[in-house]
């Protein structure tokens, strides 16, 4: 059962948090806008900070269906939109053919009709009833070509899609729309002008500690703090793919899954696969750089805790 879009930017604040997911102001405001405008909401940032974990938290928290297109290079109409089932459509051609009834065109528009046709996820959101208008979630649309994203710029300046053999379909209710990507290119400005732009970074390490606390929340205190502060150093050097939240996530999950209280040097070397996705950045933190971080990270908590 769909629910009431939030009231106010509190609301929606409260509405992201009540699922453990840690948002700014900032975010919650741009998300507020979102859904009362009725604008698609453009994310963008590394990959692993969040974006994603929008949709599905304003799914769940709304009561709508979550429908996802992944985006990936090659992407086109059939695969984003819609194609014939055409196995079924010659089997039904086959048996017109085998009865000796066969109308051509009656034929013609039988194996056209609804019962044939396969919704992929941009009909499927256009297509709902009204009152049960879906989040969309159209995920790292960078992966995709200049083509399809003119064509998805029509789609969502008029929420409907062009089918020859059917006719137009348009939404009876537009659906929410969460755009993400991890800028491997840059996205067209025509398409960002029909979206609220937000910019989605590595967390402080204050939020990113609450963040830790809110979804691992098994996890002991010491273990949370060390994990944020190792993770929020590693950040800051140089490494080809920084980790992001939901690697950090894994950490503590992992660690909490060895039963480990704290860090120690030989852990952090036995788990850096958890954390770190590139052997180079593996070989460049294992031991004495990783023992380096792990004694000024406790030199730091040991400090604040005498403050």
């Amino acid at each position: 059962m769909t629910k009431q879009v939030p009231t106010s930017i509190d609301d929606t604040l409260k509405l992201l948090r009540s699922t453990g997911y840690v948002a700014g102001r900032v975010l919650a405001t741009v998300a507020f806008l979102s859904l009362k405008m009725g604008r698609p909401l453009f994310l963008e940032g590394e990959a692993g900070v969040g974006k994603t974990e929008i949709a599905k938290v304003l799914a769940e928290t709304l009561g709508r269906k979550l429908i996802r297109l992944q985006c990936y290079e090659g992407l086109d109409i059939s695969s984003a939109v819609y194609e014939w089932n055409y196995a079924a459509q010659m089997i039904e051609i086959r048996l017109a053919e085998a009865s000796g009834e066969l109308d051509r065109g009656r034929l013609g528009q039988d194996i056209f009709a609804e019962r044939f046709l396969i919704r992929r996820a941009l009909l499927q959101a256009l297509d709902a009833p009204k009152g049960e208008a879906p989040v969309l979630l159209i995920d790292e649309l960078d992966r995709t070509d200049e083509a399809f994203e003119a064509f998805l710029l029509e789609v969502l300046s008029d929420f409907q899609v062009t089918i020859p053999e059917l006719g137009t379909i348009r939404a009876a209710e537009p659906p929410i729309v969460i755009i993400t990507s991890n800028r491997t290119r840059e996205v067209h400005d025509a398409l960002k002008r029909r979206c609220l732009y937000h910019w989605v970074g590595y967390p402080d390490a204050r939020r990113e500690l609450e963040i830790v606390r809110a979804r691992r929340p098994g996890a002991s205190e010491t273990l949370a703090q060390e994990v944020v502060l190792f993770v929020q150093s590693l950040r800051g050097g140089d490494l080809y793919k920084a980790p992001g939240v939901a690697e950090t996530l894994d950490w503590v999950t992992a660690l909490h899954e060895l039963d480990a209280m704290s860090l120690d040097p030989q852990t952090v070397n036995d788990t850096l696969g958890v954390l770190l996705k590139y052997q180079d950045d593996i070989s460049r933190m294992q031991g004495t750089e990783a023992k380096r971080i792990l004694d000024q990270i406790k030199d730091e908590i040991r400090t604040m805790a005498h403050t």
